[in-house]
């Protein structure tokens, strides 16, 4: 059984992940607006795997006997300068959602809530990737200078990313 202070900041963290989803949304949108398909598809992925993360941590409050709570959603930005700044606020955004998360583990720690310590981990472990992926992206347009032929050639690399489901998810 979950204690109140870990299913709140667990509920709090599911709102974020739909966030997250929300504003790799509005990615998606802006990068297609501006005919940048391959960064739009990129980013549809990770709203893809955004939604998965927010159902994982809803699956997980309710099999621990937690009442999972949907509160409402902050709206994104909708535009950015260009495709260096839209991947610079991704990476400003996976550094906060690490942070939540490391956050989440301590008070679990604290709780001496082993379970939920390690339903964490998992996350702990995608954040590395999650902020990984998204600084490759950001060196490799700051060698083209974000524009011209590899910037194109970039969105090219991005329009080949597919989606693939965690492991042990329902979604």
């Amino acid at each position: 059984m979950l204690s109140e202070k870990i299913t709140s900041a667990l509920n709090e963290q599911m709102k974020w992940e739909m966030y997250s989803a929300n504003l790799y949304l509005a990615m998606s949108a802006y990068f297609s607006d501006v005919g940048l398909h391959g960064f739009a598809n990129w980013m549809r992925i990770q709203y893809q795997e955004e939604t998965d993360h927010a159902l994982k941590f809803y699956d997980f409050v309710l099999s621990r006997g937690g009442a999972a709570k949907l509160s409402a959603i902050d709206e994104p930005p909708a535009q950015w300068a260009n495709a260096l700044e839209a991947f610079k606020a991704a990476a400003a955004h996976e550094a906060e959602v690490t942070r939540r998360i490391n956050e989440l583990v301590h008070l679990a720690k604290a709780e001496y809530d082993f379970a939920t310590d390690v339903f964490l981990q998992w996350f702990v472990t995608e954040q590395v990737e999650e902020e990984e992926s998204v600084k490759n992206i950001i060196d490799r347009l700051k060698l083209v200078n974000g524009e011209g032929q590899g910037l194109l050639m970039l969105d090219n690399d991005a329009a080949a990313r597919v989606y693939t489901p965690p492991a042990n998810s329902a979604a």
